[in-house]
């Protein structure tokens, strides 16, 4: 049995759709998923998730079940379709406990589940003039449905969470990038809140993932400041690149903090060489414990459902090439 303690094979949750899926179609939806989860464990990964099937976008789990948000007609510098906060935010039920119900029935891993965090929602979503009083405002109040969310799901058995906001890394660079609505500090507290748990189920690991390239050259001293303050579990960090900054911002990491290590490009289909990437590995042992480390793909494959990144075949080998690297790591014990 795959070992749900280490989860040493990961990925970030989103998966090539079918061509052809509709999310407005529940029952070839749920067919989906179910394939998607036999086709992951054939992969031997040691997570398992509905590759976001059901979902138009990585963020939609709150947009589909929370009020206050408008969609617009906008569309951002990253693709996706903007959206306004206009009231302060309210769940309306659970967000993705039904889903990781129905994978806990399809197989006997424990699933993992992918959410958008609250910083990274309330900075590019809060419009001054709107009713809502700060963007620090409304980014504790959509921590607060997460942090909720996150407990429903533990209770329900999933043991992996990963929560994404990909404007972080932007600001660990020793030049940031703008921080949106949200300062630096803010988007920390913020996150801090919905990570939150006053008890942790023995294997249950709650994991950030700040972004999916790392900066030109990394703050240190920023670094240390959001591995301290947000207090996940796991650092899902792209490492797929061969740069000292790669290499920096898992030096930066506490002693007691799992990471995820991105070692292949989700983006373009050449595939990584085995020895090049081990050589990119090796260099990080030197000064953390690859016992708390796993591997992956460096983002998610299809963060659009409309926009796959890479082939549903170069998907696969790609996810076959992680789990051959771990093996090359850690040996077949998982």
């Amino acid at each position: 049995m795959a070992d749900t303690f280490n989860y040493r094979i990961d990925h970030h949750g989103s998966l090539v759709r079918p061509v052809g899926l509709s999310t407005d179609d529940p029952e070839s939806v749920a067919d989906a998923v179910r394939e998607a989860v036999a086709y992951q464990r054939k992969l031997r990964s040691t997570v398992v998730t509905d590759g976001d099937f059901p979902r138009e976008d990585f963020r939609s789990a709150i947009f589909d079940g929370v009020s206050g948000f408008r969609r617009t007609d906008e569309t951002g510098t990253d693709g996706l379709v903007r959206w306004v906060a206009e009231s302060l935010p309210k769940a309306n039920g659970p967000l993705l406990a039904d889903w990781a119900t129905r994978l806990a029935e399809l197989t006997v891993i424990a699933p993992k589940t992918s959410l958008p965090s609250p910083a990274y929602l309330a900075a590019t979503t809060f419009q001054p003039g709107l009713g809502i009083p700060s963007a620090r405002e409304l980014g504790e109040a959509l921590a607060e449905i997460i942090q909720a969310e996150i407990e429903l799901l533990v209770a329900k058995g999933v043991r992996l969470i990963q929560l994404n906001n990909p404007l972080l890394l932007g600001q660990l660079g020793t030049d940031p990038a703008d921080p949106g609505a949200l300062s630096f500090e803010d988007a920390l507290a913020v996150d801090a809140l919905a990570v939150r748990l006053d008890e942790r189920p023995e294997g249950v690991r709650i994991g950030v993932a700040p972004g999916w390239v790392a900066p030109t050259a990394v703050d240190r001293a920023r670094a240390e400041q959001l591995y301290g303050t947000i207090g996940a579990d796991r650092w899902i960090l792209p490492f797929h690149q061969g740069t000292p900054a790669e290499l920096a911002l898992v030096r930066a990491l506490p002693e007691n903090r799992d990471f995820c290590l991105g070692i292949v490009d989700a983006t373009v289909p050449e595939l990584e060489d085995i020895d090049t990437v081990m050589e990119r590995i090796d260099p990080a042992g030197e000064f953390k414990d690859l016992e708390d480390a796993a591997v992956s793909p460096s983002r998610g494959f299809a963060d659009m459902a409309s926009r796959p990144l890479l082939t549903a075949e170069d998907q696969h080998k790609k996810l076959v090439l992680v789990e051959t690297i771990a093996r090359y790591c850690w040996g077949n014990e998982f």
